[in-house]
């Protein structure tokens, strides 16, 4: 037995080492795919700094307010579906353009991304309401998790609880950040991190 329990720890002991080599991959400073920038915590400035902030606010919803039925996906009663007012801070200089991110952080919504706005020049600090669908060039909505093109709405599980929504902002340092038609959460955190020069958010909750 003595000599079948030497066998197993050496085969145990590099497992170990390359958990522990993972872990340290993994580690706060190199944040894993997926779980980064739409918290606000990984992003980072050119510099790898820190970005500045930006004041975010929306007269359709208070930050940490419930957010309005009208503002919710079809199936939910008194939804319209229609995208949310939303403010934002003059961005820094350098600026080249802006991103709108509209996402659950509810872990069973696993990051459903609700609204992608990308290319907004550094000169508009607002959208208005009901501004999905009637963007003018150069800005471009990308497809929610849905499939379609624009902004979806709110429509958790029944029974799911509250979710967080989280608005953000960023304010990049490049024109066209690298993005595929339909983003991820992972796909935004990547193209934005080491080109945000600052960013903003407020959330809205709401659940049935």
């Amino acid at each position: 037995m003595t000599g079948h329990r030497f066998l197993l720890a050496c085969m145990i002991c590099p497992l170990a080492l390359v958990s522990s080599a993972l872990s340290g991959c993994l580690s706060s400073s190199t944040p894993a795919p997926g779980a980064v920038a739409e918290s606000g915590v990984a992003a980072k400035n050119p510099d790898g700094d820190t970005p500045e902030m930006l004041t975010v606010t929306s007269s359709s919803f208070s930050d940490s307010g419930l957010i309005p039925n009208a503002y919710c996906a079809i199936g939910v009663d008194g939804a319209s579906n229609i995208s949310p007012q939303l403010s934002w801070s003059s961005p820094p200089e350098g600026t080249r353009s802006m991103i709108v991110t509209i996402i659950d952080h509810h872990p069973i919504a696993r990051m459903w991304v609700h609204w992608v706005v990308i290319d907004i020049p550094p000169s508009v600090t607002s959208l208005a309401e009901d501004a999905s669908g009637s963007l003018a060039t150069p800005i471009l909505e990308l497809k929610n998790t849905t499939g379609r093109a624009g902004y979806g709405g709110p429509k958790p599980p029944v029974g799911s609880g509250d979710h967080d929504y989280v608005v953000t902002v960023y304010a990049l340092d490049i024109e066209a950040p690298s993005l595929p038609e339909e983003p991820t959460a992972a796909d935004i955190a990547l193209a934005v991190d080491r080109h945000t020069l600052a960013m903003g958010s407020i959330t809205g909750v709401f659940g049935r």
